[in-house]
């Protein structure tokens, strides 16, 4: 296991407490396969433009990683090239900043084709502006964190093939975006709703898939333990169904190019009926992790989207304790997913809120699609029947979910 320095800024009026993010770091560290030897905090109105850190404090990294043996040095923000080569010359060892780092994970943890292409992508983008003075450097095989994937793993690049490379993955991304949105009008032709989980990576979302659905989708308590998405159908308490669809889990300086290059992936996100914001109740900084959920819901613009919070991790104490009140939260729910406690509470929230929302509707439905008058009357109300030549005109009282799925399938063409 390699051992790791790591190092962070305590700026004034950062929205997220240092030790709590350093706390993270290590956690990320861990994922990554690197021990944290050593934690450094500074503290300063800003980043140093040149080395991030001031001399004085660079001067303690570097005695720090002599004493400790230290392979490498990670940093908690995003670092600039040359920042990153000014680093490197005076440590005399490896430096990965934030952004390496969770791009590190995402390409341990990818298992499918279209998740490694999205890692490989990001990770090229990420780059491409850090490939000018590293020489034969680049050579040099990838044997630990920063240095594995993209492709081939040994960095022998240079910025056209980069290029190249990062057009070949876009059109390859493009026609599995292609392809995801077949699949999600294939789901679409089922008339069930479709509900999304999203979250702060490691907030329990795998082990409510897996409890709710017995999908056995990878559940560790570590961060992104899954990132591809994971769809399984859910009875209801009154017996209808719906579609719980799992997604790669969030986290504060998410790398934009990973947002970018997941895009395809967070669309998903978009298609839902209803969001599950599934929160770790009992975490210290549980409401900077929903705000943070919250600002990339809102850079897919997904906003707008019915939602409802599920306060996992109810059985521990701090939970309890982060929300003696929660009168000021939305629609919510308090759950242990681990424990298996509230799912039938959340069971019931989701169908009220799926069945909220009553639209009158008239449609006209042709003989060949009567089994849609079955889902009218067990979701709603059947209020005119009219049969003409070509089939039936009817007027219905539904929830608008339910309206929207037949609309569909009348618009299909078939059942």
């Amino acid at each position: 296991m390699e051992k790791a320095v790591l190092v962070g800024l305590d700026t004034p009026n950062a929205p997220w407490d240092i030790e709590e993010t350093m706390q993270e770091l290590a956690q990320l560290s861990g994922t990554a396969g690197a021990k944290a030897v050593a934690e450094i905090v500074q503290k300063r109105e800003r980043p140093d433009t040149a080395y991030y850190v001031g001399k004085g404090k660079l001067e303690e990294i570097k005695i720090i990683v002599e004493e400790t043996s230290a392979d490498l040095v990670i940093f908690n923000d995003e670092l600039s090239p040359s920042q990153i080569r000014n680093l490197e010359n005076a440590l005399e060892v490896q430096v990965v900043d934030r952004t390496a780092l969770i791009l590190d994970i995402f390409a341990q943890r990818a298992q499918t084709r279209e998740g490694k292409l999205q890692v490989e992508l990001a990770q090229l983008n990420y780059l491409l502006p850090r490939l000018a003075g590293k020489g034969s450097e680049l050579s040099r095989l990838g044997g630990g964190i920063g240095t594995r994937g993209p492709g081939e793993t040994k960095l022998e690049v240079d910025r056209r093939r980069v290029r190249k490379r990062i057009g070949d993955l876009k059109k390859e991304i493009e026609q599995v975006k292609k392809t995801r949105h077949l699949h999600r009008q294939s789901r679409q032709n089922i008339p069930l709703p479709i509900v999304t989980m999203v979250g702060y990576t490691n907030a329990g979302k795998s082990t409510l898939l897996n409890v709710l659905t017995d999908a056995g989708v990878l559940a560790e308590d570590k961060l992104f333990a899954t990132l591809d998405p994971t769809t399984r159908q859910v009875k209801l308490p009154h017996g209808g169904r719906f579609l719980l669809t799992d997604t790669v889990g969030f986290i504060q300086k998410l790398p934009h190019h990973l947002v970018a290059a997941f895009r395809a992936t967070l669309e998903e996100v978009l298609e839902a009926d209803l969001l599950l914001h599934v929160v770790d109740a009992a975490h210290p900084q549980v409401k900077q992790q929903m705000a943070a959920v919250q600002a990339i819901l809102n850079q897919l613009e997904a906003q707008n989207l019915p939602q409802l919070v599920v306060l996992n991790k109810m059985d521990l104490p701090q939970a309890h304790q982060n929300f003696q009140q929660t009168q000021q939260l939305p629609d919510h729910v308090a759950v242990s997913a681990l424990k298996r406690k509230g799912l039938d509470a959340l069971l019931a929230k989701i169908e009220t809120l799926l069945h909220r929302e009553h639209e009158r509707h008239e449609f006209f439905i042709p003989f060949t699609l009567t089994e849609l008058l079955h889902l009218i009357r067990q979701y709603g109300k059947l209020e005119r029947e009219e049969y003409l030549p070509q089939g039936i005109r009817v007027e219905a009282v539904l929830p608008r979910v339910w309206a929207k799925r037949i609309q569909h399938q009348l618009e299909q063409g078939r059942a």
